[in-house]
């Protein structure tokens, strides 16, 4: 559960601004039941989406990070007054100064040498850097951003500094009397600073491995990280710098503070995403409030293995909050990825489907509902989400969930396409042969739950040693078309993740599907395939229509964008059928997921066939 991506559950009981509800109901006090008033006094309804039960609640994790700090600084300053006060004359404190002599005089060269690069392992440009870079990894790098997991990392190491701060200005404690291998900063001994940002630093690391990592290396790297911040405080116990209470306090501030910061912020545990004892009861409170809309039978197909259980609550809580209770969740299984679950929904009567998962179960679903006219709610979960990002839907489950309920239906076009080895299916947003199936391919599992969408890039790196397939292409019953291509796209929708538009012009909803044929030729073929990209890209977002209509009224496809064997490095067109035909074996794939090698892929357009509640303004 991601921050920007989904949204929190918390509640406000016992807040100021609640009071006591004697209908039994959870109530909503002020927050909820009485609703804001406008200028004139008028009530104003709340937000869809929003309400007491399904709230950020920044400011009570902040506040409770704040109060749970002000203990951990005043535990570990009493701990330091203690041992430089009325305990310095008691074992172990009488045994620090000779703990410390004996490693003086079992320095070596070589041990001298460990103990530097141990360290620097907790120096402040190397913590602040290394905090840095992870937090950036985190945002960019996952499927989807890891705002909490960078969050926890950042504030957990800035909260053991500030904490750091305030005791060695309450203890003051002189540095061991033996010979110093460091300058001696102007701070008291107690605590070891190096030893607590080491601590906060790699312990927060391990904490995130062990947490969102699934290989079975995952444990392993978890104990090297725990075992850093232990280095790093012997380090500086053999280079002079502290006494051995000084390093066991920087090591429990830093363990403090990733606890106090990991209870408020990390999810399925933390105070900020805990789930409200009368959570549902103050949802359907909301939900009471507003006037209800005519209610459909609702069904939720959900993927397991990308929805979490935390997240199918919170997905409860927001139907339950738009006056839907107790609707039906049915999970996919590997052997029946949504199909069978939703022709089953729709035998018992179901009027609208929410779909949870990926590209994949969005398919799947889509495949059963073509042409029911039944709507579906895009509830997006998965590692491309290509349909819901080029639709600009929220990629987070409860905002698109709550996005769907009350938006408005729209007809949208789907692509049939069948080939040698697969029977006839359905897809949402593209299919393609060569080079972007190899890429699905060679992605394995793995890498996506640890990259998220760049892994896709490194196994299509791998993809550019295969030889380009040579094709025939019919377009509508017209002459057949000889190229020879990298890869091909069938394309319903024009863009993919990070923004990038491989087909620009593809629209879902025009009648028509759209091919791409790349055939770049060396580095400096791919650079002007770039630039054919970004050029068509500007063109099909603020350029004049490309496309012919007929004298009916109809769409017609518009003549190649690139002239017939121009060697250009991407070729556009247009159509309603296609027929295309490899002169080798080709891998396939088909929103995402891999066919199959084969010789033949034919497409079509089905105008229409597919209809998704939409926010109005996507209208």
């Amino acid at each position: 559960m991601e921050a920007d991506s989904s949204t929190t559950i918390t509640t406000v009981t016992g807040s100021s601004d609640r009071s006591p509800d004697p209908t039994g109901n959870g109530g909503a006090g002020r927050s909820g039941r009485t609703g804001r008033t406008g200028r004139r006094g008028a009530p104003v309804p709340p937000r869809p989406g929003r309400s007491p039960a399904l709230s950020t609640g920044i400011s009570r994790a902040a506040a409770r990070i704040g109060a749970f700090a002000v203990c951990q600084a005043a535990v570990i300053a009493g701990f330091g007054l203690l041992i430089t006060g009325p305990a310095r004359e008691f074992w172990p404190m009488t045994a620090e100064d000779a703990a410390v002599e004996a490693l003086e005089d079992a320095r070596t060269a070589a041990l001298d040498t460990a103990s530097t690069i141990a360290s620097a392992l907790g120096d402040t440009s190397t913590v602040v850097g290394l905090t840095l870079l992870a937090c950036l990894a985190l945002v960019l790098i996952p499927r989807l951003p890891q705002w909490r997991e960078a969050v926890f990392l950042a504030v957990g190491v800035s909260l053991q500094s500030v904490i750091f701060v305030l005791i060695t200005a309450s203890v003051d404690r002189t540095r061991p009397d033996v010979e110093r291998m460091d300058d001696s900063p102007p701070t008291s001994s107690y605590t070891s600073g190096h030893t607590g940002a080491a601590t906060a630093l790699y312990a927060g690391l391990a904490v995130l491995v062990l947490s969102r990592v699934r290989a079975p290396w995952r444990k392993p790297l978890a104990a090297l990280l725990l075992l850093l911040p232990l280095l790093v405080g012997l380090a500086r116990l053999y280079r002079g710098m502290h006494h051995p209470t000084d390093v066991a306090g920087g090591l429990a501030n830093g363990a403090l503070s990733l606890l106090v910061v990991g209870r408020a912020v990390l999810p399925g545990h933390s105070w900020v995403g805990r789930l409200p004892a009368d959570a549902m009861d103050i949802a359907v409170a909301a939900a009471e409030e507003r006037p209800a809309p005519a209610q459909k039978r609702l069904t939720v197909i959900v993927n397991p293995t990308v929805t979490d259980e935390a997240t199918q609550e919170q997905l409860r809580l927001v139907l339950a909050q738009h006056g839907y209770r107790d609707t039906p969740f049915v999970a996919t299984t590997a052997e029946d990825t949504g199909g069978g679950q939703t022709a089953e929904a729709l035998r018992t009567g179901t009027e609208l489907i929410a779909v949870c998962g990926g590209d994949g179960t969005v398919r799947a679903v889509a495949d059963a509902l073509a042409g029911t006219g039944v709507p579906l709610v895009l509830v997006p979960s998965g590692t491309g989400n290509l349909l819901a990002r080029h639709l600009h839907l929220p990629l987070g489950p409860a905002e698109a969930l709550a996005a769907g309920l009350t938006g408005e239906p729209r007809a949208l076009d789907l692509g049939r396409i069948e080939g040698d080895g697969f029977p006839a299916v359905h897809f949402t947003a593209m299919a393609g042969a060569g080079l972007d199936a190899t890429m699905l391919e060679e992605t394995s599992d793995r890498a996506k739950s640890v990259l998220g969408w760049p892994a896709y890039v490194l196994a299509g790196a791998k993809g550019l040693r295969t030889p380009r397939m040579r094709l025939t292409v019919r377009l509508d019953g017209g002459p057949e078309l000889r190229r020879t291509a990298r890869m091909v796209l069938l394309a319903n929708i024009g863009t993919v993740q990070a923004g990038a538009a491989p087909v620009p012009a593809a629209k879902p909803d025009d009648g028509l599907l759209d091919l791409a044929v790349f055939d770049p030729r060396g580095a400096g073929g791919w650079l002007r395939a770039a630039g054919v990209l970004l050029r068509a890209k500007r063109r099909a977002t603020g350029g004049p229509d490309t496309r012919r209509t007929d004298t009916d009224g109809g769409r017609t496809p518009a003549p190649p964008r690139s002239a017939p064997g121009d060697g250009g490095p991407v070729e556009f067109h247009t159509f309603r059928r296609a027929e295309l035909t490899f002169a080798r074996p080709q891998p396939r794939e088909i929103d995402g997921d891999p066919v199959g090698p084969g010789l033949r892929l034919t497409a079509e357009v089905r105008p229409g066939a597919l209809t998704v509640m939409l926010p109005a303004r996507e209208r």
